[in-house]
Protein backbone atom coordinates (compact mmCIF):
# COMPACT_ATOMS: atom_id res chain seq x y z
CA UNK A 1 0.00 0.00 0.00
CA UNK A 2 0.89 3.56 -1.19
CA UNK A 3 -0.68 5.21 1.70
CA UNK A 4 1.94 7.57 3.97
CA UNK A 5 0.34 7.65 7.11
CA UNK A 6 0.38 3.92 7.13
CA UNK A 7 3.96 3.88 6.49
CA UNK A 8 4.30 7.19 9.36
CA UNK A 9 2.40 4.13 11.74
CA UNK A 10 4.95 1.29 10.55
CA UNK A 11 7.99 3.68 11.48
CA UNK A 12 8.97 3.48 7.42
CA UNK A 13 8.57 7.46 7.68
CA UNK A 14 9.95 9.66 10.27
CA UNK A 15 7.02 12.01 12.20
CA UNK A 16 7.25 13.66 15.53
CA UNK A 17 5.17 10.98 17.30
CA UNK A 18 3.45 12.38 20.98
CA UNK A 19 1.44 9.17 21.16
CA UNK A 20 1.18 5.80 20.19
CA UNK A 21 -0.29 2.20 21.21
CA UNK A 22 -1.18 -0.71 19.43
CA UNK A 23 -4.03 1.00 17.19
CA UNK A 24 -3.05 4.47 16.94
CA UNK A 25 -0.37 6.85 16.66
CA UNK A 26 -0.30 10.63 17.22
CA UNK A 27 2.30 13.15 15.80
CA UNK A 28 2.92 16.69 15.24
CA UNK A 29 1.00 17.59 11.50
CA UNK A 30 4.12 19.27 9.63
CA UNK A 31 2.05 22.27 8.40
CA UNK A 32 0.76 23.64 11.58
CA UNK A 33 -2.52 25.58 11.51
CA UNK A 34 -2.72 26.85 14.99
CA UNK A 35 0.41 26.51 18.01
CA UNK A 36 -0.49 22.87 18.34
CA UNK A 37 -1.34 20.98 15.48
CA UNK A 38 -1.42 16.78 15.66
CA UNK A 39 -2.88 14.55 13.73
CA UNK A 40 -4.10 11.20 14.87
CA UNK A 41 -4.40 8.14 13.25
CA UNK A 42 -5.91 4.10 13.24
CA UNK A 43 -2.63 1.88 12.42
CA UNK A 44 -5.48 0.41 10.55
CA UNK A 45 -6.13 1.45 6.86
CA UNK A 46 -9.67 3.24 6.88
CA UNK A 47 -9.88 5.65 4.74
CA UNK A 48 -12.37 8.25 5.59
CA UNK A 49 -15.00 8.40 8.15
CA UNK A 50 -17.32 6.75 5.22
CA UNK A 51 -15.36 4.03 5.84
CA UNK A 52 -16.13 3.45 9.55
CA UNK A 53 -18.53 0.10 10.31
CA UNK A 54 -18.74 -2.35 13.06
CA UNK A 55 -15.04 -4.30 11.93
CA UNK A 56 -13.42 -1.00 12.54
CA UNK A 57 -15.26 1.25 15.33
CA UNK A 58 -12.74 0.19 17.96
CA UNK A 59 -9.69 1.84 16.34
CA UNK A 60 -11.71 5.23 16.23
CA UNK A 61 -13.24 4.35 19.78
CA UNK A 62 -9.33 4.07 20.94
CA UNK A 63 -8.29 7.66 18.99
CA UNK A 64 -11.53 9.49 20.77
CA UNK A 65 -10.69 7.47 24.54
CA UNK A 66 -6.97 8.83 23.91
CA UNK A 67 -8.00 12.36 22.97
CA UNK A 68 -8.14 13.68 25.91
CA UNK A 69 -4.74 12.68 27.49
CA UNK A 70 -2.97 13.01 24.26
CA UNK A 71 -4.15 16.83 24.30
CA UNK A 72 -3.27 17.38 28.22
CA UNK A 73 0.34 16.49 27.10
CA UNK A 74 0.60 18.93 24.61
CA UNK A 75 -0.67 21.67 27.40
CA UNK A 76 -4.28 22.50 25.65
CA UNK A 77 -5.71 22.67 29.11
CA UNK A 78 -8.10 25.88 28.06
CA UNK A 79 -10.26 23.64 24.73
CA UNK A 80 -8.86 22.22 21.48
CA UNK A 81 -10.50 21.36 18.54
CA UNK A 82 -11.11 18.33 16.58
CA UNK A 83 -11.61 17.87 13.31
CA UNK A 84 -11.43 15.11 10.37
CA UNK A 85 -11.98 15.77 6.48
CA UNK A 86 -14.06 13.69 4.16
CA UNK A 87 -13.51 13.13 0.48
CA UNK A 88 -12.46 16.19 -2.25
CA UNK A 89 -15.07 18.86 -1.05
CA UNK A 90 -13.89 18.15 2.72
CA UNK A 91 -10.29 18.86 1.52
CA UNK A 92 -8.96 15.62 2.46
CA UNK A 93 -5.02 15.32 1.65
CA UNK A 94 -4.11 11.66 2.67
CA UNK A 95 -6.95 8.96 2.03
CA UNK A 96 -6.20 7.48 5.57
CA UNK A 97 -8.70 8.71 8.62
CA UNK A 98 -7.29 11.31 10.46
CA UNK A 99 -8.61 13.83 13.09
CA UNK A 100 -7.00 16.94 13.83
CA UNK A 101 -6.14 18.30 17.05
CA UNK A 102 -5.78 22.13 16.92
CA UNK A 103 -4.90 24.32 19.54
CA UNK A 104 -2.48 26.25 21.85
CA UNK A 105 -4.57 30.01 21.29
CA UNK A 106 -8.06 31.24 20.52
CA UNK A 107 -9.33 29.29 17.58
CA UNK A 108 -11.51 31.85 15.30
CA UNK A 109 -15.02 30.16 15.65
CA UNK A 110 -16.48 30.47 11.76
CA UNK A 111 -14.82 27.12 10.19
CA UNK A 112 -14.53 28.79 6.62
Amino acid sequence: MDCIFCKIAAGEIPSTKVFENDKIVAFKDLNPQAPVHLLVIPREHIASADEVNADNALSIAEIFKNIPSIAADAGLTNGYRIITNIGEDGCQSVKHMHFHILGGTKLAERMC
